[in-house]
C-alpha cells in the first residue's frame, strides 16, 4: 500500500507552453515524489474521485490559481495549502488584485524563489513565507571565441521582460562593434514580435529566433559569452541560474528579482529599461574579452560562485521543508 500522502501541483502552465512556470512545476513533481504521489492539474475543483483525506494542495501563482486556492480552502478547510509566489503576484498582483489578495491569505505557506521575495509580502504574512531557490542540471562551459562577444536575451516577447530595452540596445550599437545579439522568445505580444522583426531588419548583428525547444535554449546559452535579463518584473527567473549553471554570466536589470537571485555585489547589473547601460556594459565586455581581470571574466567568476546555489540537492530540501511544516494527518513529510 502506498502510504506517501497526495500532492496536487496546480499550475497554470502545463508543457504546451514552454515557459519557466512549467519547468518549475515539472521539476518540483519530480523532486517532491519521494515524499508524495504527485499530481500535475490545471487547475483544482474538488470534483476528482482521487481528492482523499491526506491530500495537500500547492498551487503555483497566487492570482492565476486563485479559484483553485479558494476551492481548496473552502471544501478541504485545515488540510495542507501551500502557494508559491511569480514575480507578477510579488511584483503586481497582490497590490492591486484581490484574488491574488485572497490567496496569499488562505495559503497557509508562501514559497518566493528568491531571497529578496519575502520583503514584497505583507509584514505579517512573512512569517509562513520560505524561500526556494529554482536548481538545474550542470552544463559544460564551453570555450568562447575571442573574435566577437555573443550576448543571448531568453524570454518570450510580454512586456514584463522588458524586451524594449535589448531592442534599443541593439540600435546603439553598431554593426562593427564586435558585439551579436541573439534574441529566443515567443512573440506573444503581436506589436513587440513586430518591433523584434524591425529591429532585426535594422540591425544585421541582432538576430530574433523565435520561440525554440527547452534543450535547444540550453545549448545556446552554454555557446554565449553573456545572458542578458532586461525584465522589469521578475520572481526569480529560471533562465539566470540556467546561465550560472553553464558558466555564462548574466547582465541583469536592477531589480529585486535579480538580486535577490545573484546578490547584492554582482558587477553585471543595469538600471531597468536603461538600454545606455546595457550598451556600455556589452561594450566593456567586449572590450575586456581578452582580459583576465576584466568586468567579463569577473562576472564569470561571481556567477561561478553563484552556481553552487542552484544545485537540484539544495531546493529539494528547501521545499521539502516548506511543506513539511503543514498539517498533514501522519506529521511532517521531511
Amino acid at each position: 500500500m502506498n502510504t506517501r500522502p497526495l500532492l496536487c501541483l496546480v499550475t497554470p502552465a502545463l508543457a504546451d507552453a514552454n515557459n519557466g512556470n512549467w519547468q518549475t512545476a515539472q521539476r518540483w513533481a519530480r523532486l517532491l515524489s519521494t515524499h508524495y504521489r504527485v499530481r500535475l492539474a490545471k487547475t483544482w475543483t474538488g470534483a476528482s474521485a482521487e481528492d482523499r483525506s491526506d491530500q495537500g494542495l500547492l498551487a503555483l501563482h497566487a492570482r492565476r490559481s486563485a479559484d483553485a486556492v479558494a476551492a481548496w480552502a473552502q471544501l478541504r478547510p485545515g488540510q495542507p495549502l501551500a502557494l508559491a509566489l511569480t514575480g507578477t503576484d510579488l511584483y503586481r498582483d497582490i497590490q492591486t488584485d484581490a484574488s491574488a489578495q485572497r490567496s496569499i491569505r488562505l495559503a497557509s505557506a508562501l514559497i518566493v524563489l528568491q531571497d529578496l521575495g519575502p520583503l514584497a509580502l505583507p509584514a505579517e504574512l512573512r512569517s509562513r513565507c520560505h524561500v526556494v531557490l529554482q536548481s538545474s542540471t550542470r552544463r559544460k562551459t564551453l570555450p568562447k571565441t575571442t573574435a566577437h562577444l555573443r550576448a543571448l536575451m531568453v524570454g518570450h516577447l510580454r512586456e514584463e521582460k522588458s524586451p524594449e530595452t535589448f531592442f534599443e540596445a541593439a540600435r546603439l550599437l553598431r554593426p562593427d562593434e564586435g558585439i551579436w545579439l541573439d534574441h529566443i522568445g515567443r512573440g506573444l505580444d503581436p506589436v513587440l514580435a513586430q518591433a523584434a522583426q524591425a529591429t532585426m531588419d535594422a540591425c544585421t548583428h541582432y538576430r530574433w529566433l523565435g520561440g525554440l525547444p527547452h534543450t535547444t535554449t540550453r545549448e545556446r546559452i552554454q555557446r554565449a559569452h553573456l545572458l542578458v535579463h532586461a525584465s522589469r518584473m521578475e520572481g526569480g527567473a529560471h533562465v539566470i541560474m540556467e546561465a550560472a549553471l553553464s558558466g555564462t554570466p548574466v547582465l541583469a536589470s536592477r531589480i529585486d528579482g535579480n538580486v535577490g537571485m545573484l546578490g547584492a555585489d554582482y558587477a553585471g547589473y543595469f538600471e531597468p529599461g536603461n538600454a545606455q547601460g546595457l550598451a556600455s556594459l556589452l561594450r566593456i565586455c567586449r572590450m575586456g574579452i581578452n582580459q583576465p581581470d576584466g568586468l567579463l571574466a569577473q562576472l564569470h567568476s561571481q556567477s561561478v560562485q553563484r552556481a553552487k546555489l542552484f544545485e537540484p540537492s539544495a531546493e529539494q530540501a528547501a521545499l521539502v521543508r516548506a511543506l513539511a511544516g503543514l498539517p498533514w494527518p501522519s506529521g511532517p513529510r521531511m
